[in-house]
């Protein structure tokens, strides 16, 4: 069936309307995250739990105009590493009952709650107001009194978000870093090696983790870290492509196992 001039012409007016429409948007919302200061957001908290939700869907925003899928991909990925972080902090809490104890807190919950608070950016005075690797390498020093489990969770989720640019939103205008993605993943098999190695004077393991004895083996630990190294790793390899960098790959011997910078 032929279609009339007129209905075509009706046709490519609206599909005209609609792209101009959608310009407009997209123009405002980059000069709004252009001309004004990116206001650095954090989680309200965290899923506490290993359990993650089906994905839910959302009503369209004008924000997804100038958001691509690598940006959305982003922002999951940092969702799940986070949920990976205070999930590990909770298990350490249950396995290292003493280190709650003396952190002052009512309850794990509590301290771990208190780790993942956005209002406090990661910056907590008994840690020295140090987030990212500087918390991850008080929770392995054995002069360290204060509570470990407390500067591990800290540690590992600020320096996370350090990889991310300190952001958990993701715009066309933003740019992830591949190399420091890289790092990130390379820091956590760290914290892993640490967390299995480091001990006190008297030989004792500063912080328990998996479990190896007589019953069942407690893998769980390593699970959940090797979910984080494969969110970084993956991540840095889809930024890398799309902006054409190339990651300089890193080769560590037991012996010298220190964070790389991000």
């Amino acid at each position: 069936m032929t279609v009339p001039a007129a209905a075509r012409g009706r046709a490519a007016g609206s599909r005209a309307r609609r792209r101009l429409a959608l310009a407009a948007v997209a123009s405002l919302a980059l000069g709004a995250l252009a001309g004004c200061a990116r206001e650095v957001r954090t989680p309200p908290a965290a899923p506490g739990t290993g359990y993650r939700p089906p994905p839910q869907g959302r009503d369209f925003q004008a924000a997804d105009l100038v958001k691509s899928d690598v940006d959305s991909v982003a922002e999951i990925h940092l969702r799940e590493s986070l949920a990976s972080a205070r999930l590990l902090t909770e298990k350490l809490y249950r396995r290292n009952p003493r280190e709650r104890q003396r952190g002052g807190h009512a309850s794990p919950e509590a301290a771990v709650a208190r780790a993942f608070d956005p209002r406090h950016g990661w910056r907590f005075r008994e840690l020295g107001y140090a987030r990212g690797t500087e918390a991850l390498q008080l929770a392995f020093r054995p002069e360290f009194a204060g509570d470990r489990v407390f500067a591990f969770g800290v540690g590992l989720a600020s320096m996370l978000m350090q990889a991310y640019g300190d952001q958990t939103e993701f715009y066309l205008l933003d740019t992830l870093d591949p190399q420091k993605l890289y790092n990130a993943a390379r820091n956590v098999e760290i914290a892993a090696w640490k967390l299995a190695t480091a001990r006190d004077a008297a030989g004792a393991l500063l912080l328990l983790s998996n479990e190896i004895g007589a019953g069942p083996p407690n893998l769980s630990f390593e699970r959940e870290i090797g979910k984080l190294i494969a969110y970084q790793d993956s991540l840095a390899i889809v930024v890398a492509e799309r902006t054409n960098r190339t990651i300089r790959r890193v080769v560590q011997g037991v012996a010298t196992m220190a964070f790389l910078p991000l």
